[in-house]
């Protein structure tokens, strides 16, 4: 995605509208069951290029203390040095390095993940953006929806409990499901 060269005329500058977007995640628990939960600190910028997509740049951070499981003893554990360590990492960042088509309105787009410290590359798939559209204030908005997969040990994220039935407490993939709207920024 990155080419080095200048982004072209048509590039346009959108940001994340927070109220309007959502960061959820599920991960197995106990080997049987989903656990779900979302993280609502989201910010970011994209630079669009509808012209040449490839040329387009995502980036995007999460507060991690942001994160809700429903269940406030458990959100405090996650926050904690056995797993996200929000004192130490207080973000999550995704940062684009390429962007390659995958059918109509569909993408792949890879970049660094940065999660408790660690940095690796991930892809999240997306669908849109939706066409621009204009909310009641004025404001210029689009929309995308993104999923993707990584496994927590990746990222150090490593705290676990074995089974007396075998297996373990906690799953090491974690599935993502990003609903993002943008506002676009004035050129």
């Amino acid at each position: 995605m990155s080419t080095g060269s200048s982004p072209a005329a048509t590039a346009v500058t959108y940001k994340v509208d927070p109220a309007h977007s959502s960061v959820d995640f599920r991960v197995r628990h106990l080997m049987i069951a989903n656990l779900r939960g979302e993280f609502s600190g989201v910010a970011g910028t994209v630079l669009f290029d509808s012209s040449n997509p490839a040329n387009s740049k995502v980036e995007a951070e999460i507060d991690a203390a942001t994160i809700n499981t429903r269940d406030a003893r458990r959100d405090q554990h996650v926050k904690a040095a056995e797993f996200l360590d929000v004192e130490k990492y207080p973000k999550i960042r995704f940062v684009s390095t390429r962007i390659a088509a995958a059918g109509k309105d569909r993408w792949k787009i890879t970049g660094d993940l940065t999660v408790h410290g660690v940095t690796k590359e991930a892809t999240l798939d997306v669908e849109g953006p939706s066409p621009e559209t204009k909310d009641p204030f004025g404001n210029v908005k689009i929309a995308a929806v993104a999923t993707g997969k990584f496994h927590r040990k990746d990222y150090g994220l490593t705290w676990n409990v074995p089974l007396e039935a075998g297996g373990v407490l906690v799953g090491d993939e974690v599935s993502l499901h990003l609903e993002i709207e943008l506002t676009r920024q004035p050129a």
